[in-house]
């Protein structure tokens, strides 16, 4: 390795060719964040340069290396590392050869064309002529703004970023020599700075050297490149083959993965990687049988490769394949219309509940190695699966250590035989009695949906697929028993109320005067219960929304085209009341355990009592130990009653109030509240704000569990409240959380 300090001159002067590896990303330097700077860097040293002539500005490093060329031709390099960099001078020093041809500096324009041009005589090809080579996504736009002739309209060239990037530099160029009073003195000023006084340093790697090492060593400065980068460059760097062989494997085994699709950002809790780094961590974990996270992808991705006996020339192939089904499946569960494969509807489902845990167990189900395992039985395991994960978001048990449980499942189908995979997926997960694993069952998940606020205490999209499901069911869907009309839209249609929220102008009562006030609690609360929603698929108008019950009827007769709506008016269509909701919630939850079930006799776990912590509790002590709460945390009451009470988090998780240590959150409020100054119900979650940040406990526990995949917000009314208090929590938390689509 030798390291050593270059000018743009020395670099780009002898002929050469500085070539980018086919392997390497595309050109990603940007306006805003990298030729700004740059050109505010260059307008700053010419100032320097004015008063002291040995000033320089330092722009980076850069690694090369020597690559063996045949006898009589240019010397060649590899550039490992700074290719946007390298790149980008070659494009400000053809700009600024332009800008001087434009203007008539003929002498000044012939110092500055040797830096971009190699002569006619050392050139085998016409691609020699260029002094950097970039990587082939970037040749044809680095090409045609390269050649053009000085003057040319940029808008007769075709679009790219390189052409951007030397009509920004061409732009910023005349525009600095045009403000000057003398535009010579100005211009051999300039060319002096940019060829002469910029600095690089250059690293170069004699053929022997280990390159991949140095580009990974290197990869932290500039713009970041994702673990599917680094797989890449890997891959390429390693591949056994000739130039050719590696651009044909290349093209046909990976250049898909750095198509828009693949390097959109995709977000999964609080991490955000293009869409192609969290398919090959899916992929490999498949691979590997193993959990770990994908802040480790690469490095696990090259132990994988060299302890293993995956030759690459085999290897990329499978990724391929892989990647197009995971690709089809994605794709296919986000088509809003018309039946999918069971594959596709699992995804489609199971992603409402934010479970991407599942798709190494996709891919490895797709394995060669797995070809064998008959459609039926796939198709099995799908609604195995599906009904497990929805039975989980119904009942709000953990998802915590779904990652593990998964790539645990997949171990055990790996001892089993193939013809018994589907029944070894039952086995497994009906046998699982952790928190973070069970299967809950017909009596838990009655228990979740009986008398339950479904609207207020589950996200809208995942009530939403809840009803689409039932839908579905009754039109044969996705089982291919199906009826007439296709499955129904999907991700479009909204949940609507039957009794409207806004009941009483239009739907008369009868009560006793001294019932009034409680019924009419009684209604406020029944009327978001699952017994009173359905799908609609085009938005009601406020005036029949709210109208009364055979106006909605007559309505639906006309303009609706959903099964559950219809069972409803043509059994009910003079009359809706508590009782019909109460009926029809017990009903559709019977339903739900149809399109779900579990096990003919399956037994979860026992039902916590009310007063005991439930499967989907997060206490303060987890947020302590999790490190999201410093232990000594003080606290600061929020209802303004109590301004300048205070509190501190134990490390045990116990609320102190002046040293007095309290279980929960909620007890330690009615300890400041015991004189019943405030009347409101104490939630203690929100109770409680943290004096430095002023987020709530509430806030805190939201984020751990955004992290974990969880929904947060209204579900979670607080750890000991009553079932008045319970209710008020959720209502009110709901309306944070309404999407709107009813009234």
């Amino acid at each position: 390795m030798k390291p050593d300090k270059e000018s743009p001159q020395k670099v780009f002067f002898q002929p050469a060719r500085l070539v980018v590896p086919l392997f390497q990303r595309p050109y990603v330097w940007s306006r805003e964040l990298q030729w700004e700077p740059l050109w505010q860097d260059i307008d700053r040293l010419t100032q320097l340069l004015q008063r002291d002539p040995t000033a320089t500005h330092f722009l980076g490093a850069f690694v090369v290396q020597q690559l063996s060329t045949e006898f009589g031709h240019m010397p060649a390099c590899s550039v490992i590392d700074g290719q946007q960099r390298l790149t980008t001078l070659q494009i400000l020093l053809d700009s600024l050869h332009a800008e001087l041809v434009r203007r008539g500096e003929t002498m000044l324009a012939g110092q500055v064309e040797p830096l971009t041009v190699n002569p006619t005589a050392f050139r085998k090809g016409p691609d020699d002529q260029f002094k950097v080579w970039p990587t082939n996504h970037d040749r044809a736009g680095f090409s045609s703004i390269m050649s053009a002739e000085p003057g040319t309209a940029y808008g007769t060239l075709p679009p790219s970023k390189l052409r951007d990037a030397h009509e920004y530099f061409g732009g910023a160029i005349r525009s600095w020599l045009d403000a000057s009073v003398n535009p010579g003195a100005s211009a051999h000023l300039l060319v002096t700075a940019v060829t002469a006084q910029l600095e690089l340093v250059s690293i170069r790697l004699d053929p022997n050297e280990d390159a991949q090492a140095i580009f990974e060593t290197l990869n932290a400065r500039g713009v970041p490149l994702s673990a599917a980068d680094l797989i890449k460059n890997f891959i390429f760097q390693s591949y056994a083959g000739t130039d050719a062989q590696i651009e044909t494997a290349y093209n046909e085994n990976w250049a898909e993965l750095e198509t828009p699709w693949w390097i959109t950002m995709v977000t999964a809790g609080r991490v955000t990687h293009p869409r192609s780094s969290w398919f090959l961590w899916h992929w490999l974990r498949a691979r590997k049988l193993e959990d770990f996270p994908i802040r480790e992808l690469f490095s696990q991705f090259k132990r994988y490769v060299s302890e293993g006996t995956h030759s690459l020339d085999k290897l990329l192939p499978e990724i391929k394949d892989a990647a197009d089904s995971y690709r089809d499946v994605i794709e296919g569960s986000q088509s809003p219309n018309g039946p999918l494969t069971r594959a596709q509807w699992f995804s489609y489902r199971v992603g409402t509940l934010d479970s991407e845990v599942v798709r190494p167990l996709l891919i490895w189900l797709d394995e060669a190695a797995q070809a064998d395992v008959s459609e039926t039985d796939k198709h099995r395991i799908f609604r195995l699966l599906e009904s497990w994960f929805v039975r989980r978001a119904i009942v709000k048990a953990p998802s915590q250590g779904a990652n593990r449980l998964i790539v645990d499942l997949m171990v055990h189908l790996s001892k089993q035989p193939h013809d018994r995979l589907a029944d070894a997926v039952e086995t497994y997960l009906a046998a699982n009695n952790t928190p973070v694993g069970y299967w809950p069952d017909d009596i838990e998940v009655m228990a979740a949906l009986t008398g339950a606020p479904a609207f207020n205490k589950y996200l809208r999209v995942r009530l939403r697929m809840i009803l689409e499901a039932l839908e579905d069911h009754r039109r044969g869907y996705p089982d291919w028993k199906a009826m007439g009309m296709g499955p129904i839209a999907r991700g479009s249609g909204t949940v609507e109320h039957l009794m409207p929220q806004k009941w009483r102008a239009n739907w008369p009562t009868n009560w006793p005067e001294d019932e009034v006030a409680s019924q009419e609690a009684t209604r406020d609360r029944m009327l978001h219960e699952l017994g009173n929603l359905t799908l609609v698929t085009q938005k009601l108008n406020s005036r029949v929304s709210n109208g009364s019950w055979v106006a909605k009827v007559a309505h639906f007769q006309q303009a609706n085209d959903v099964l559950i709506t219809n069972d409803v008016i043509q059994s009910t269509p003079t009359s809706w009341d508590e009782a019909h909701i109460t009926a029809r919630t017990g009903a559709l939850a019977r339903a739900i355990l149809g399109v779900w079930p579990a096990p003919a006799g399956h037994v979860g776990r026992p039902v916590p009592s009310t007063d005991s912590s439930t499967p989907g509790d997060v206490d303060v002590a987890l947020l302590v130990s999790e490190g999201l709460i410093e232990p000594g945390a003080p606290l600061v009451a929020r209802p303004a009653v109590f301004k300048g009470v205070t509190a501190a988090v134990g490390l045990d998780g116990r609320i102190f109030v002046d040293g007095v240590a309290y279980e929960t959150p909620s007890a330690a409020g009615r300890a400041v509240n015991a004189s019943g100054e405030y009347t409101g119900g104490i939630n203690g979650w929100r109770f409680w704000k943290f004096a430095a940040s002023g987020k709530s406990l509430w806030d805190i526990r939201n984020e751990y569990r955004l992290s974990l995949g969880e929904e947060t917000g209204g579900d979670e009314p607080g750890d000991d409240l009553s079932v008045s208090e319970q209710i008020e929590a959720e209502l009110s938390a709901a309306e944070e959380l309404d999407e709107g689509g009813d009234s």
